[in-house]
């Protein structure tokens, strides 16, 4: 490896850790905003809440990954440029592939690990954080009650307390329990306290009205009667509801597609029952997976063919930096349609990798000096007239 290499490699490398550490920092500290509530009003674990915020980090290393690489390359290149030490590099007898070199080694690098984080990490921990979610919103759900608040356990079930004590009581207790369809149960209670169970927390309430709706034939009907609501109270000194569960019929949960490794995706389990909308997104799921690492090495080149291809300019590059900027906002767009049409029939999956390397491919072809396309001949200069011949020959 040559000097010129390392030097320029060196800075690109260290300028694409700090920039993407940096960034995903940020992107976490949005992110985990959602969580900090867990924290600071529920009672979670501190390291409990490190722990499920960042399961999320391989996901945003995934996605800003190649966004970083582009932007490291253009303007290292325009800065070497502005500094006139690309001028010295092409006066040394340098060509732009020559010069390009370290921005693609760099970008190989990135794409590796986009490939790594894509088919194997981003599955794992994202697998893990839903399985936190899981367990935090059936397993541990004592934590998601607040005080006076309206505490949705679940998409069924909701429960609020008044009052809840320093010792866990709760007082004014009211739960509304969905999880039987057609006999949605409103329970209403003086006090109850949360105890765990080895299927998860329960709560013990304590001078209460059970209140459910069923439908039935009233009695002495005719025969043909269709049933009618009716409401059902009981009185009760003691009862206990099952918070752990989100359904009755139901004690697991569904993987969504990122949870999945791409085998799965590409190739899905018949025996899971999938409908025929979740086959089709999970094949483009798995094409957009395998595909997007790629986008670091054509984000590359895109920013390598804006800084060389340009050649030197006085006043710097700043306009081509632009469009360039302006190119790869528009690729990202145009990727988020790209990966809808295909998820809606697998006919346009070919154009999620099309939209991947065809940049690239056409940012090699400028970089090569764009050969085949027509260039506008320098104007030849006619002879001099008589006259000046004269002068220049008397001068």
């Amino acid at each position: 490896m040559s000097r010129v290499t390392r030097y320029i490699s060196r800075q690109i490398a260290l300028s694409l850790l700090a920039v993407t550490i940096g960034l995903a920092a940020l992107i976490w500290l949005t992110q985990s905003l959602r969580f900090i509530e867990l924290v600071l009003d529920r009672g979670l674990p501190f390291s409990v809440f490190l722990e499920l915020t960042g399961l999320l980090l391989p996901s945003f290393f995934a996605v800003i990954l190649p966004i970083t690489t582009f932007v490291v390359t253009l303007f290292t290149y325009v800065r070497l440029s502005t500094d006139r030490e690309l001028v010295v590099m092409r006066a040394a007898g340098l060509s732009d592939w020559r010069l390009a070199r370290p921005a693609l080694m760099v970008a190989l690098v990135a794409t590796g690990l986009g490939l790594m984080l894509q088919t194997w990490l981003v599955p794992i921990s994202h697998a893990a954080f839903r399985e936190w979610q899981f367990e935090i919103r059936n397993q541990m759900a004592a934590i998601l009650l607040q005080e006076g608040v309206f505490s949705s356990v679940s998409n069924d079930l909701t429960v609020y307390a008044r009052i809840r004590e320093r010792d866990g009581t709760l007082r004014g207790i009211l739960i509304h329990d969905q999880r039987e369809p057609g006999a949605p149960v409103t329970i209403l209670a003086e006090r109850g306290v949360i105890l765990p169970s080895p299927n998860g927390p329960r709560v013990v309430l304590l001078n209460g009205q059970r209140q459910q709706m069923e439908r039935a034939v009233p009695p002495n009907s005719p025969p043909g009667t269709p049933p009618q609501p009716r409401l059902t109270v009981l009185a009760f000194g003691e009862n206990s509801v099952d918070l752990a569960r989100t359904s009755r019929t139901e004690d697991s949960r569904n993987r969504d597609s990122r949870e999945r490794f791409v085998g799965e995706l590409l190739n899905p389990d018949p025996e899971e029952g999938l409908p025929e909308r979740d086959i089709r997104k999970f094949k483009a799921e798995g094409h957009g997976r395998l595909a997007s690492p790629f986008t670091a090495l054509s984000f590359a080149l895109v920013g390598l063919a804006a800084a060389l291809a340009s050649g030197f300019r006085r006043h710097g590059g700043g306009l081509t930096a632009v469009i360039a900027v302006g190119a790869v906002v528009s690729l990202l767009a145009l990727g988020l349609a790209v990966g809808n049409l295909a998820a809606r029939d697998n006919r346009f999956i070919p154009l999620i990798w099309l939209h991947v390397l065809g940049p690239g491919v056409i940012a090699a072809w400028v970089l090569s000096g764009a050969p085949g396309w027509p260039r506008r001949a320098p104007p030849v200069a006619g002879p001099a007239p008589a006259g000046e011949l004269s002068r220049r020959a008397a001068g």
